[in-house]
C-alpha cells in the first residue's frame, strides 16, 4: 500500500444490508417467513458505497446492522487502478483517489461465518447464523507513523487466516516467494496481468477478459468471467498471491442464484453467473457520492441467452486449487462456502429424464459458447463435471446433512467414469468395431447400445487416427457420435483421471503424432477438424464468427497451454509442453497477446480476436511457472481412484438385476 495513504474515520456507521427474496433463499434454503424479527427488503443489487459507507444488497439474505464497524477512507491502493470501472472518482479537494475500503470483503457478512465442524449435528444452518446474531470483531487498523506518513498498516479480522499477501504492483512477488530471473516476455505478461485486475471496494476481485485500450467496443470483454479468471487465479496463487483469488471466490459465491430472469423465467437455484462487472453509480441520486455495484450476467444478456453450465464447476475446481496451493483450508470449511458447494451439486445431480450419468446441457453452455453442435453430453462438460465432483468429495464435510449427498457424488463418479471410458473412447481397434456394428439391437445384451450407424464414421477419421493412441470423442447421444477431437475435454480428462491411465497416455500420443494438425504454428486447436461447407451452414447456422478454422470452429487458443502443460507433467512428458510453450513464446508478445488464431495452421491472428486477452497472458504465465516448478502441478491434478471402479449402483440396488455391462467390461477398464 502506498505510504502516503491517509486514513479518515467517518462518523457515519456503515452496515451490511442482507436481504431475502420471497421466492426462497439461494443460500440457506429456508423461507424468509421464519424470521419475522428482521426487516426484508426487495432489492437486487450488491454494491459498496464508496464515500458514505459500505453496504451489500443481495437477494437471499437477512438485513443486519453492525453498529460496531467504522468506515475508513483510504487512497492510493495499488490494486485500485483497474481499467474502466470508475475507480478515479473522488469527493472534495483531496489528493489521490477516495475509495471506501473494508478490506477482505468486509462488506459481506458471509466473511464472518464459522466452520461447520463445530456444528456437525446441526440439522439446519439457521441456528448457526441466527443464534447470537452476527456480532463480529470490528476492523482494526494499526498505524505506525513517522512524521506525517503512514509507515505500516495492518488489519485483523475474526476469520482472517493471518497470512498477509503482498499485492503491491511494483514488487510483483510475495515476500515469502523466492525471486527468480524472468524473461522480458514474462515481465511484460505480469505487467499486463496486473493491469487487468478489477477492484471492488478497494480490494482485487478478478481480472477483465481483455484489456485493450485501443478497443472502442469492448462488449462484455470488460467483465470478469469465472471461466476466464481460472488461469489468472492459478498464476497469482503459484506466485504466492492469494488474496485476489479468495476475494473472487467469496464475491462470486455472493452472486450465486440471483433472481435474474430471461423473459420472466428464473435460473435454477445454485447457478453461478458467467461473469460480473463492477459498475459505478450515483449513491441515492447524489452527484457527489458514488457506489460500486457488482452486476452479474447469468446469460440473460449473453449472445444466445445460454446459461453457463461450466461456471459453477470451475468455481469448485478453483476453490480446491486455492486450498491446495495456499494451505488455507479454512475457507472451504466455512458454512457459506460449504452451502455454495452443496447448491451447485444439487443443481447438477437433480434427477431428470436423462438415462445417462453424463450431464445433459444445451449448445453453447461452456467455453464454446456459440452454436457448434455440442448440445447433449459434450466431453468438456463431462470432464469438468467429473473434476468438480472429485473436488467436492474432498472438500465436503460429512455429517448428517451431507452424507446422502456424498453417497450420490460417489455413485455418480463411478457411473460417469465407466460411461466415458467405455463409450467415448476411440482408437483404431474401437473404430474398426464400430465399422462392423449391427444396428437395431433391442436386447440388454446389445453390443451397439446407442444404435450407432457405421456410416457415421467420417472419411477424415479413417486416415487420421494413428495406429497407436486414441482420444475421447466430443459427444455421444442415441444414434450419434461426434468424432471431432475437442482439446479441452481431452486434456481435462487427463488432468482429472476421467480417462484410464492407458487412455490418458494414448491422448498425448495422438497429440504428439498429429502435432501439425493440433498445434502447428500456435497451440492449441480448440477442436479438430473444422466444420465446413454444408455441415458448417447446417450445424452453426452460417455463423459468421465460427467460419472454418476460426474462433470455436477449429481456431487455435493459446490459453489451452496451461492445461496442456498440466496434462504433460502428469503423464511424465514435460518436453511436449516445453515445445508448445516455446512455440507460443515466439509470437504472443509480438502479436499483442491475441484471444485466438485462425487458419488450419494457426498462422493468422483471429479475424475478430481481442488483443491483450487476459487468459492468453495468464495461461502462458501459469505454464511457465508449472514447467519450472513441476512439483506444484501435483496440487492441481488427480490420480487414478481405483475405489471408484469397485462401486456399482446396480450392485447396491434392490431390483435384483443380474446383468450389468459395467462388470462385463470391468477387467478391460482396469487394464487400460
Amino acid at each position: 500500500m502506498n505510504t502516503s495513504s491517509c486514513i479518515g474515520i467517518s462518523t457515519m456507521k456503515p452496515y451490511c444490508r442482507v436481504l431475502i427474496s420471497y421466492k426462497g433463499s439461494s443460500i440457506f434454503g429456508f423461507s424468509p417467513g421464519k424470521f419475522n424479527d428482521y426487516r426484508i427488503d426487495n432489492l437486487s443489487k450488491f454494491h459498496c458505497g464508496r464515500f458514505s459507507g459500505c453496504s451489500s444488497q443481495i437477494i437471499g439474505y437477512i438485513r443486519v446492522t453492525d453498529s460496531n464497524q467504522r468506515a475508513f477512507n483510504v487512497s492510493g491502493s495499488s490494486w485500485g487502478q483497474s481499467r474502466g470501472f470508475g475507480m478515479s472518482s473522488h469527493v472534495g479537494q483531496g489528493s489521490g483517489r477516495g475509495v471506501l475500503v473494508i478490506p477482505n470483503v468486509a462488506s459481506d457478512f458471509r466473511n464472518h461465518s464459522t466452520s461447520v465442524e463445530a456444528h456437525v449435528n446441526e440439522k439446519s444452518f439457521e441456528r448457526i447464523y441466527i443464534q447470537g446474531g452476527l456480532n463480529v470483531k470490528p476492523l482494526v487498523i494499526e498505524r505506525i507513523k513517522t512524521g506525517h506518513s503512514v509507515v505500516k498498516e495492518e488489519e485483523s479480522r475474526l476469520d482472517f487466516d493471518g497470512s498477509n499477501i503482498n499485492i503491491d504492483n511494483s514488487k510483483g512477488l510475495n515476500e515469502n516467494t523466492v525471486e527468480r530471473e524472468v524473461s522480458e516476455i514474462e515481465k511484460e505478461a505480469w505487467n499486463l496481468l496486473r493491469n487487468a485486475v478489477v477492484s471492488y471496494c478497494g480490494n482485487p476481485v478478478g481480472t477483465v477478459a481483455a484489456n485493450d485500450a485501443a478497443d472502442k467496443q469492448p462488449l462484455n470483454y470488460d467483465q470478469v468471467f469465472i471461466r476466464d479468471f481460472v488461469p489468472s487465479a492459478l498464476a497469482f496463487l503459484l506466485n504466492g498471491e492469494g488474496e485476489i483469488v479468495k476475494n473472487f471466490l467469496l464475491h462470486t459465491l455472493q452472486l450465486q442464484s440471483w433472481e435474474k430472469t430471461v423473459d420472466c423465467y428464473s435460473p435454477g437455484q445454485g447457478l453461478m453467473p458467467a461473469s460480473f462487472k463492477v459498475r459505478t453509480a450515483p449513491l441515492d441520486g447524489s452527484n457527489e457520492a458514488f457506489e460500486e455495484v457488482l452486476d452479474p450476467d447469468f446469460g440473460e444478456s449473453a449472445i444466445g441467452r445460454v446459461a453457463p453450465v461450466d461456471s459453477g464447476l470451475w468455481w469448485i475446481i478453483l476453490l480446491r486449487a486455492y486450498g491446495k496451493i495456499t494451505g488455507d483450508y479454512a475457507l472451504q470449511e466455512r458454512v457459506d462456502v460449504q452451502t455454495g458447494i452443496r447448491l451447485i451439486l444439487n443443481l447438477c445431480l437433480t434427477d431428470g429424464f436423462d438415462m445417462f450419468p453424463s450431464l445433459l446441457v444445451t449448445d453453447g453452455s461452456c467455453m464454446i459458447d456459440r452454436r457448434m453442435g455440442i448440445h447433449g453430453h459434450p466431453l468438456e462438460i463431462q470432464a469438468l463435471f467429473y473434476s468438480a465432483l472429485r473436488s467436492s468429495r474432498e472438500m465436503l464435510i460429512v455429517n448428517d446433512g451431507t452424507k446422502n449427498l456424498v453417497a450420490a457424488v460417489n455413485n455418480r463418479l463411478s457411473a460417469l467414469s465407466f460411461h466415458i471410458r467405455e463409450y467415448y473412447w476411440v482408437d483404431m481397434k474401437k473404430i474398426n468395431e464400430i465399422y462392423r456394428y449391427k444396428t437395431e439391437e433391442y436386447s440388454t445384451d446389445a453390443i451397439n447400445k446407442f444404435n450407432i450407424y457405421p456410416d457415421q464414421i467420417p472419411s477424415w477419421l479413417v486416415d487420421w487416427i494413428p495406429e497407436k493412441g486414441g482420444y475421447l470423442i466430443g459427444n455421444l447421444q442415441p444414434a450419434h457420435m461426434d468424432f471431432r477431437f475437442f482439446t479441452l475435454g481431452n486434456l481435462w480428462s487427463i488432468v482429472s483421471s476421467l480417462g484410464s491411465p492407458k487412455q490418458n497416455e494414448g491422448i498425448l500420443n495422438l497429440i504428439e503424432d498429429k502435432w501439425d494438425d493440433l498445434v502447428a504454428q500456435m497451440p492449441l486447436k480448440i477442436c479438430y477438424p473444422a466444420l465446413e461447407h454444408d455441415e458448417w451452414r447446417i450445424i452453426t447456422g452460417c455463423d459468421p464468427k465460427n467460419t472454418p478454422w476460426s474462433y470455436h470452429n477449429g481456431g487455435s487458443w493459446p490459453t489451452l497451454l496451461w492445461q496442456f502443460t498440466l496434462a504433460c507433467i502428469k503423464m511424465g512428458k514435460p518436453e511436449l509442453a516445453q515445445k508448445a510453450v516455446a512455440l507460443a513464446e515466439q509470437r504472443l508478445s509480438m502479436d499483442q497477446w491475441p484471444e485466438y488464431y485462425d487458419t488450419r495452421s494457426g498462422r493468422f491472428i483471429g479475424k475478430q480476436s481481442r488483443l491483450f486477452q487476459t487468459w492468453t497472458i495468464a495461461g502462458f504465465l501459469t505454464s511457465k511457472i508449472l514447467l519450472e516448478n513441476p512439483e506444484k502441478a501435483s496440487l492441481l491434478f488427480w490420480e487414478e481412484d481405483y475405489e471408484l471402479l469397485e462401486i456399482c449402483v446396480c450392485a447396491l440396488s434392490k431390483t435384483g438385476r443380474k446383468k450389468c455391462s459395467r462388470f462385463a467390461a470391468k477387467s478391460q477398464i482396469l487394464a487400460r
